[in-house]
């Protein structure tokens, strides 16, 4: 299957030019056509604002703001790009790197050295799959695909509790966004 990406807005934030000269020439090569560039967190947070994308793709360890850093401020419930979809690059894929990555909120996480079957196979996954948001004390961001898969259990199925048998720690109460 191709997707048409023409028509979608990418935001590359990724503190090596040569990376994002990586980046941006695969998204060209899938038909991406808008691509806006940034070489930090802090001025990615600025680009977010100018440009309006629809799919973020941002390194974990830039100067000024980290990626994580830069997740944070986004899956704010009020942000307005808080439900923006994320695909998270590093070379950093320790498991405690994984665990961090879903903990933010990330959608998706690509490890370096990029492939271009790899970066479409994440790109493909947010839009082909989109998952809902859900909110807990704790957490608010997509839905893990675990749950994605078991509705019943984070809105409450026939008698069960709200948030189930997640094993997530806080309190239970999950809320379905989106």
């Amino acid at each position: 299957m191709s997707l048409d990406l023409a028509s979608l807005t990418f935001l590359l934030v990724e503190d090596s030019a040569y990376m994002r000269t990586i980046l941006r020439t695969m998204l060209q090569g899938f038909g991406a056509r808008r691509i806006v560039e940034a070489e930090d967190g802090a001025s990615g947070l600025e680009a977010m604002d100018r440009a309006n994308p629809d799919i973020l793709i941002l390194d974990w360890v830039m100067p000024i703001l980290d990626g994580a850093d830069m997740v944070r401020m986004i899956r704010s419930p009020n942000n307005p790009f808080a439900y923006i979809p994320i695909i998270m690059v590093t070379a950093h894929t320790e498991r405690s790197r994984i665990v961090e990555a879903r903990r933010l909120g990330v959608h998706e996480l690509l490890s370096k050295p990029i492939s271009a079957k790899a970066l479409y196979q994440r790109v493909s996954s947010v839009i082909v799959q989109p998952r809902d948001f859900i909110k807990t004390a704790t957490y608010f961001g997509p839905a893990p695909r675990e749950i994605r898969n078991r509705q019943k259990i984070w809105q409450g199925g026939p008698g069960e509790q709200p948030g189930g048998d997640q094993g997530n720690g806080d309190d239970g109460a999950v809320t379905a966004i989106g």
